[in-house]
């Protein structure tokens, strides 16, 4: 029986939403790999709307789940369909969406809360023990809502902010290239930079993610 893989988008577009690269090679990779797929997101509107070419905020107001739709071709179902007993394994792609939509670590940091539906559904499948893998700021995800739970984690290469931000939290950074993974197999955590790296060779982005979905779906 082929392995079920829930995504969690939030958007489309890396300045607002999900980061489309991110989300479609975690697609592409979960299909590859011999497993299915699920996208979600969130009945809400986005934190903000971003014109990604000028870098300017918008004055109007978006659907996460509406704008993810762009990204899995309709195919997209309500955060609150999601249940953890339904899959194998989690996975969640960065953008500064996964900041702004799932959490508000783009605007609170290191004090930033989880969004009630993203809590609900990553302590389904840390119970259940399921394999949870965070690509991109995703694993800030991860760190605030287990705070203190000693994950390990990677956002990228050693930044002191980030560092003393996921030890304030209760963590561990550990420096990766933009091609490698963290491991944190007591915790069933898989995470990679993807774009927290300036200016990656977009294969280099392709490989990371798919090395994390192959972990992800391989289980622990």
């Amino acid at each position: 029986m082929k392995k079920k893989i829930a995504v969690i988008l939030c958007g489309s577009g890396f300045k607002d939403g999900s980061e489309i690269h991110e989300s479609v090679f975690a697609l592409n990779a979960i299909s590859e790999n011999g497993a299915e797929y699920e996208c979600f997101a969130q009945d809400a509107p986005q934190a903000d709307v971003i014109n990604c070419l000028s870098g300017k905020p918008m004055s109007e107001s978006r659907n996460q789940k509406t704008e993810a739709a762009r990204i899995a071709r309709g195919a997209i179902r309500s955060m609150s369909d999601l249940k953890a007993a339904d899959f194998d394994a989690l996975v969640l792609p960065g953008g500064f969406g996964a900041a702004k939509n799932l959490c508000t670590y783009a605007f609170e940091g290191a004090s930033a809360s989880v969004k009630p539906e993203i809590a609900r559904v990553l302590t389904e499948f840390s119970v259940q023990k399921k394999p949870i893998g965070a690509i991109c700021i995703a694993p800030m995800v991860l760190a605030l809502h287990f705070k203190g739970k000693n994950l390990a984690l990677t956002l990228g290469d050693e930044s002191p902010e980030l560092t003393a931000q996921l030890t304030t939290l209760g963590h561990r950074h550990h420096p990766c290239s933009v091609t490698e993974i963290c491991v944190d197999e007591g915790h069933r955590v898989v995470s990679t930079p993807a774009y927290m790296h300036e200016n990656p060779k977009i294969h280099e982005v392709g490989i990371g993610i798919s090395k994390l979905v192959k972990r992800v779906i391989a289980g622990f």
